[in-house]
């Protein structure tokens, strides 16, 4: 098999395979009573029939995260003992469940995720005398000296404009998706592995959402034959779902810590939101591939996962808990569920994970 990846030993692959189902639910208001809702429209529905797309807006600011609804259902996730450029510790396929969710419909683009970066959205309050409302001051305990500014420019000089963010950890885009939660009053997060697999594949069973030909990828996706760096986010064609780049650009994190063994532990029982609780900062996984990996890493089904390697030539002592300077194929897209999650979901499950970050102490 060719290298999967143009770079030095970060990444290996375990490649998945998937069919889907419709299934319907009643949503639960979680905490979102609690918090003070930006109100955008086509954002509210009571079931899945009503789930449209809709335009997220980052208030004060220009910046704006389209989201794309996916019906829950279950697929068959895992590879095929047959699939070319299988990799050895991928399997077993087991059936999955997932419920509703939207998806952005592109990778966070820089221009959100220097909102919260670079403070940019307390920086237009104060020049136009505007005075913080509740949404600003909640949002305030994921933002303000958080994260600390990087040592060097994380665009590695790609450009910024419509293009995807990246070099930030895994951790730094859990706490901005904390920050938009605040921020608009909706919940967000990252998708699990299942839930990202199965949104990519938008109902297909083959290699790619596209089909298995891999030499049809020129269409769909920006990876290291057609690439010097990354690109403009929606410039290829999208899945069948209406989601962008989720093969190439750039590789996407997810909330699940990378093992081979995880599959296995729910065959031959149907895994119902399965999630891989990060034990460990490395490895984590990443999915989708980027633009500097070959075709076979893009595979709907392929797994990436981080390594020292994404921090190497970060000089500090300790390493950032914000940055992977390294990481410039890396980035992430957000989903935000149907049924929001208690707060007691969220600490049990959705925000498990170690080691533990001191987000307003780690540099």
């Amino acid at each position: 098999m060719s290298s999967l990846h143009r770079q030095p030993a970060s990444w290996q692959l375990i490649l998945v395979s998937s069919i889907c189902c419709l299934t319907l639910v009643t949503p639960t208001p979680g905490r979102a009573a609690e918090r003070s809702v930006l109100p955008v429209p086509n954002a509210d529905a009571k079931a899945e029939a009503d789930m449209k797309e809709y335009v997220e807006l980052i208030e004060h600011t220009d910046a704006k995260i389209e989201m794309v609804p996916i019906k829950g259902g279950e697929f068959l996730m895992g590879s095929p003992e047959d699939e070319e450029g299988r990799d050895a510790g991928e399997g077993p396929q087991h059936k999955v469940k997932v419920d509703a969710f939207w998806m952005g419909k592109y990778e966070i683009r820089w221009d959100a995720f220097e909102v919260w970066m670079s403070d940019l959205d307390i920086q237009i309050r104060k020049m136009d005398n505007v005075a913080a409302n509740d949404r600003d001051k909640a949002a305030d305990e994921y933002q303000i000296s958080q994260p600390t500014a990087p040592y060097s420019d994380p665009s590695q000089g790609m450009g910024r404009e419509k293009r995807p963010a990246v070099c930030m950890t895994q951790f730094a885009a859990k706490i901005f998706c904390k920050w938009l939660t605040e921020k608009t009053g909706r919940y967000y997060r990252l998708p699990t592995e299942a839930e990202w697999e199965y949104a990519c594949r938008a109902g297909t069973t083959t290699a790619y959402s596209f089909g298995d030909d891999a030499s049809a990828i020129d269409d769909c996706a920006w990876y290291f034959d057609n690439s010097e760096k990354y690109h403009m986010v929606g410039q290829k064609k999208p899945n069948a779902w209406g989601l962008y780049d989720m093969h190439g650009n750039v590789a996407e994190w997810v909330l699940d810590g990378y093992t081979t063994d995880f599959y296995g532990k729910s065959a031959p029982k149907t895994a119902v939101n399965p999630l891989s609780n990060p034990t460990t900062w490395f490895p984590t996984v990443v999915r989708g591939g980027s633009w500097m990996d070959d075709p076979e890493a893009l595979r709907s089904a392929a797994r990436g996962k981080s390594s020292p390697a994404f921090h190497a030539t970060d000089p500090q002592i300790p390493k950032s808990i914000w940055y992977h300077p390294d990481a410039v194929h890396v980035g992430f897209r957000i989903i935000r569920p149907l049924v929001e999650p208690t707060a007691e979901e969220e600490k049990e499950k959705w925000d498990k994970a170690e080691p533990f970050f001191d987000r307003k102490q780690g540099r």
